[in-house]
């Protein structure tokens, strides 16, 4: 059985280029070496090509050849995306949330417009939106501005509503939420994490540069994924997942702690 926590490489190079290129706005990095980096994590040559050949045509990077040799520098859509996600991955269960505005929108975005309905599905899962039933996302947060930006950037303003209000305090919102968020799998989800890294913080003086690389590299990309699963809903109304703020602090240390020998080896394999 596949892991669903296993990257697609398309991911995966956006997971190193934002963990890894500094600055972001002119770095140029090696194709040859993203294509062997990729293949330390299980992808063949070719499986990392085309995922570098996708990315271009997704706007998300530029290629430039220094004669033979063919290098990629993030697009400005690239790192608008990056800079998205490390706005909620590196807020993601800092502190607590109260109670306040929850947003709810719904959307009848037409057939001929599919591609700008997916992309609002993914940003707004990003964002911490559950989906209630078709068309119909809410968030435990006032979202109104993430929103009202990411409809303009789309252009589909006129085919949404958007409302900000307060759950009832007469019906179990717990109920209301189990429908919208798996609560359960995302309890798992954090154990799991837990589980994995939990014995790194021990061991990480004595990791070599490429597993450094390795274990700091599937750490962010595992990470990278609870912000679309988890709401942050408010704790005075649902219980926060039992093993969140394990998971938070083994990123946050592990992140840190692993950054200069992994960079290391970044650079002397993309640094041709």
């Amino acid at each position: 059985m596949t892991n669903r926590f296993e990257p697609a490489p398309q991911e995966l190079v956006l997971t190193l280029l934002g963990a890894y290129v500094r600055p972001r706005e002119s770095a140029l990095v090696w194709s040859g070496g993203l294509v062997e980096l990729l293949a330390g994590q299980g992808f063949s040559a070719g499986a990392a090509r085309i995922a570098l050949a996708r990315l271009v045509r997704r706007d998300l990077l530029e290629p430039s050849k220094k004669g033979r040799l063919v290098y990629y520098r993030l697009t400005p859509r690239a790192i608008a995306v990056l800079e998205d996600g490390d706005r909620r991955i590196f807020t993601l269960g800092q502190g607590r949330r109260p109670a306040g505005q929850w947003t709810v929108l719904w959307h009848s975005i037409p057939e001929t417009r599919r591609k700008a309905r997916e992309k609002l599905v993914r940003r707004l899962r990003f964002l911490g939106f559950g989906s209630v039933q078709d068309g119909t996302w809410l968030a435990p947060h006032d979202r109104e501005q993430e929103v009202v930006a990411l409809l303009r950037e789309l252009e589909v303003t006129e085919h949404a509503g958007l409302m900000l209000g307060r759950p009832a305090a007469s019906l179990d919102v717990r109920v209301f939420a189990s429908r919208a968020w798996d609560l359960d799998a995302l309890a798992a989800d954090y154990a799991e994490f837990a589980a994995e890294f939990r014995g790194y913080p021990r061991r990480r003086r004595t990791l070599r540069e490429p597993e450094a690389f390795s274990v700091r590299t599937r750490l962010i990309h595992r990470f990278r994924q609870f912000p679309a699963q988890d709401p942050e809903l408010p704790e005075e109304l649902v219980p926060a997942p039992p093993r969140r703020v394990e998971a938070v602090a083994l990123f946050h240390d592990l992140y840190t702690a692993l950054a200069e020998p992994a960079q290391r080896h970044f650079d002397e394999v993309t640094g041709k």
